[in-house]
C-alpha cells in the first residue's frame, strides 16, 4: 500500500525551475510513485490536491517550502525526502560558472558595475520591491514576475521614466537587448528592425518570422501586457518607441500588442507618426483605420508585420515630405466632393485626430449638429443628399465648396483645410481654374492657415494632371496624389506631436555588450551565460522570512532613511 510523507521547511525559498528539477528528481528515484515540490502559496497548495496529495493536516505558509513523496513503502518515502539535501547540493555543484552569489542587489551591483540591466523572476509579492531598488540604483528593469499590483506598475513605470530608465514588465516574458534574449526569447540574427510589444509570444513568433525571411532584429522591447491600459498609459511603449526613433542601427519599428485602450493608441499611434522612419502597427484584435498612413503599415497578423517590417528594412528611405506653411494650429476642415474619400478620410483620422465630427459619421458621438457648420476636426461629404437638392454635384460644380472653403478661412478655430479634386471624364473640365485663385486669395488673407490638396487623375485624364498639379501647388497648396500620402500629412501637422521624455533613455545602453544581474529564476541566469553575456545570480530570498509584519517594519526604516 503507498505511502505519503511530507516535509515542511520554513522560510527555505527556491525559485520554481529548482523546484521543478527536484521534484522530477525525487519523482525519478526507485520506489517513489509521485512527488510534489512547491513554495506552499495557496495557488501551489490547490495544485498538489488536485494531483492528488492530501494537505489538510499540513501546516505551511507561502514562503515555506513544501515536499511531499508518495511511495511504495514507509522506507522509501522517508529515505526519498532523506536526499532532498544532497540532491540540491548536486544541482548547485554542476553551477561552477558562478561561484559567489551576492546575497543583496547592492552587492551585485557593486560585484558587476558594468551591469546596465536587472532581471526580476521572484514571487509578484515581492517583485515590486525588488525593481525598485534596481531602479534605485540606476538599472533598467526586465521584470517577468506576474502578480504584480497594477499601481505598483504605474508607480515603478513613472520612477523609471523620470530616472531614464526602461522598465519591462511586469509580466514581460520576451526580450531581446544588444542581440541577448532575455527571458523567453530565440536566437535571431542582428539587424535594423526595432520591435516594442506588450505581447510576448507575439514578440517571439514575429522575430522568429523576420529571421525565417532573412531579416534581423536590432532591439526587441517587451513592456508587458498591461502598458497600453489607460491606467497605465503606455509608458514604456512610448519609451521604447522615442529610443528607436533615435537608434541609428534601427530602420524600421514594429509595435505588437493585443487590443490596446483607444485613447492610449491614438497616443502611440501619434508619436509612431512622428518616427520619421517606417513603423508597422500590429495591434490584434484592433480595426486598423488604413492599410497604409504615410510611413505607418497596419498588419493584418503577426507574419503579415513580420513580413512588412522585412520588406521595408530592404527599401531606402523614403524623402522626406517638404512642409510649406507653418500652423499656429486650430482644426482640420475636410471639404469632399467625393464620398467615398471622404469616408475613407473619416476612418483613418478618427484614430489620430480628436474630436472628429462628420455629416457621414461612423459612430454617434461623430455625427456633426449641422452639416453647414463645422465643429472640431470636421470632414464633409459634399456629395450628400442635403448639400446636392437643387444643385449640381460639387465634382461637376465648384460653387458650394468655394462658398465653404470661405466660411472655414474665416473660421479663426480652422488650421488646415483638406480637399478632394477627382479628374476624369464627367468631372470638372478645369477644377484648377477656379479652386487655384481661391486658394492663393484665401491664403494671403491668413499666414497660419494651411491648405492640402489630395488631386485624384491620370495623365490621360482630359483636365490635363500635371497643370493641374502644377496650378495647385502655385496657389500654396500642399499637392498629393496619393490618398494615404495626404491623410498621413494632415495627421502628422494636426495630431499631437509626442511630449519629449524628461530623461530620454540612453543610447549608450542599448549597444555594445550585455552585463545583467538575475534576481530569481536562476533559468534566465544559465540562458544569460549560454549566449555570452556576462552576468551575476543573486542568491535572493524573501525579506524578513517573508513575515509580511517584519517587513512593513523594514519598509518604514529604509524610507525613513531616505
Amino acid at each position: 500500500m503507498a505511502v505519503t510523507r511530507h516535509e515542511v521547511r520554513s522560510g527555505a525559498y527556491f525559485d520554481s525551475v529548482v523546484l521543478m528539477q527536484l521534484q522530477k528528481a525525487l519523482a525519478e528515484l526507485p520506489g517513489v510513485r509521485d512527488a510534489g515540490v512547491v513554495m506552499a502559496t495557496p495557488a501551489n497548495c490547490e495544485l498538489l490536491t488536485a494531483s492528488g496529495f492530501a494537505l489538510e493536516t499540513i501546516t505551511a505558509g507561502p514562503d515555506d517550502l513544501l515536499i511531499m513523496v508518495t511511495a511504495d513503502d514507509e522506507g522509501t518515502a522517508t529515505g526519498a525526502i532523506a536526499q532532498v539535501d544532497e540532491l540540491l547540493r548536486r544541482r548547485r555543484s554542476a553551477d561552477v560558472a558562478q561561484s559567489f552569489r551576492p546575497r543583496s542587489l547592492a552587492t551585485a551591483a557593486q560585484q558587476l558595475p558594468a551591469a546596465r540591466w536587472v532581471l526580476v523572476s521572484v514571487p509578484g509579492r515581492y517583485a515590486a520591491s525588488v525593481a525598485e531598488e534596481a531602479l534605485e540604483l540606476g538599472k533598467h528593469v526586465f521584470l517577468y514576475s506576474d502578480n504584480v499590483p497594477l499601481d505598483d506598475e504605474v508607480r515603478l513605470k513613472q520612477k523609471a521614466r523620470e530616472k531614464g530608465l526602461l522598465l519591462m514588465g511586469p509580466d514581460c516574458g520576451t526580450a531581446i537587448v544588444n542581440g541577448v534574449g532575455l527571458g523567453f526569447a530565440n536566437r535571431v540574427r542582428r539587424g535594423p528592425i526595432g520591435l516594442v510589444a506588450a505581447s510576448g509570444t507575439g514578440l517571439q513568433a514575429i522575430t522568429v518570422a523576420i529571421h525565417n525571411q532573412g531579416g534581423g532584429v536590432s532591439q526587441a522591447l517587451g513592456t508587458g501586457g498591461r502598458d497600453l491600459k489607460a491606467e497605465v498609459g503606455g509608458i514604456s511603449t512610448l519609451q521604447a518607441l522615442d529610443l528607436l526613433r533615435r537608434d541609428p542601427q534601427t530602420e524600421v519599428v514594429v509595435l505588437v500588442s493585443k487590443p490596446p485602450d483607444p485613447a492610449v493608441a491614438r497616443q502611440v499611434l501619434g508619436a509612431a507618426l512622428h518616427a520619421q522612419k517606417p513603423v508597422v502597427v500590429c495591434y490584434l484584435g484592433y480595426a486598423p483605420p488604413a492599410r497604409r498612413l504615410g510611413d505607418l503599415y497596419f498588419a493584418a497578423g503577426l507574419e503579415d508585420a513580420a513580413k512588412l517590417a522585412a520588406g521595408l528594412s530592404q527599401q531606402p528611405a523614403p524623402p522626406e515630405t517638404s512642409i510649406t506653411r507653418n500652423i499656429a494650429g486650430g482644426y482640420m476642415r475636410g471639404l469632399f466632393s467625393g464620398g467615398t474619400l471622404a469616408y475613407e478620410a473619416l476612418l483613418a483620422l478618427q484614430e489620430l485626430l480628436q474630436p472628429l465630427y462628420s455629416n457621414v459619421a461612423t459612430r454617434p458621438e461623430q455625427r456633426l449638429a449641422d452639416s453647414f457648420r463645422s465643429q472640431g476636426h470636421t470632414i464633409v461629404d459634399l456629395g450628400e443628399d442635403e448639400f446636392t437638392q437643387g444643385r449640381l454635384h460639387p465634382m461637376m460644380d465648384n460653387d458650394l465648396r468655394l462658398r465653404r472653403l470661405q466660411q472655414e478661412a474665416a473660421d479663426p478655430e480652422t488650421g488646415l483645410i483638406l480637399l478632394d479634386v477627382v479628374l476624369g471624364e464627367g468631372a470638372h473640365p478645369d477644377p484648377s481654374a477656379e479652386l487655384a485663385p481661391a486658394i492663393r486669395k484665401t491664403l494671403q488673407k491668413r499666414d497660419d492657415l494651411e491648405l492640402t490638396v489630395l488631386l485624384v487623375g491620370t495623365d490621360e485624364d482630359p483636365q490635363g494632371l500635371d497643370l493641374q498639379a502644377e496650378r495647385l501647388h502655385e496657389s500654396g497648396a500642399s499637392v498629393f496624389h496619393s490618398s494615404a500620402e495626404a491623410l498621413a500629412y494632415v495627421a502628422r501637422r494636426l495630431a499631437p506631436a509626442p511630449t519629449p521624455p524628461a530623461s530620454e533613455l540612453p543610447l549608450a545602453d542599448f549597444q555594445g555588450e550585455l552585463a545583467a544581474i538575475n534576481v530569481g529564476l536562476e533559468s534566465f541566469y544559465d540562458s544569460l551565460q549560454g549566449q555570452g553575456a556576462t552576468a551575476v545570480q543573486v542568491a535572493w530570498r524573501p525579506p524578513a522570512g517573508g513575515n509580511e509584519k517584519l517587513m512593513g517594519i523594514l519598509a518604514r526604516m529604509k524610507r525613513d532613511r531616505h
